[in-house]
């Protein structure tokens, strides 16, 4: 078994931005009963879409 390695956190800035209302539900809809935060959909998509374009 390794050792156990304590999990860095990594850094953030708070960035306020507007969603239209129907990507807001349709994204909320999309997480319902699933361990996910608006948040970290949002960060998974947007990383998805940076690769995307880098290809």
């Amino acid at each position: 078994m390794g050792k156990f390695k304590i999990p860095s956190t990594p850094a953030t800035t708070n960035k306020t931005i507007r969603f239209p209302n129907d990507v807001i539900e349709n994204v909320e809809k999309s997480i319902q009963g699933k361990d996910c935060t608006f948040s970290a959909f949002v960060i998974a998509a947007v990383k998805a879409a940076l690769e995307d374009i880098s290809e």
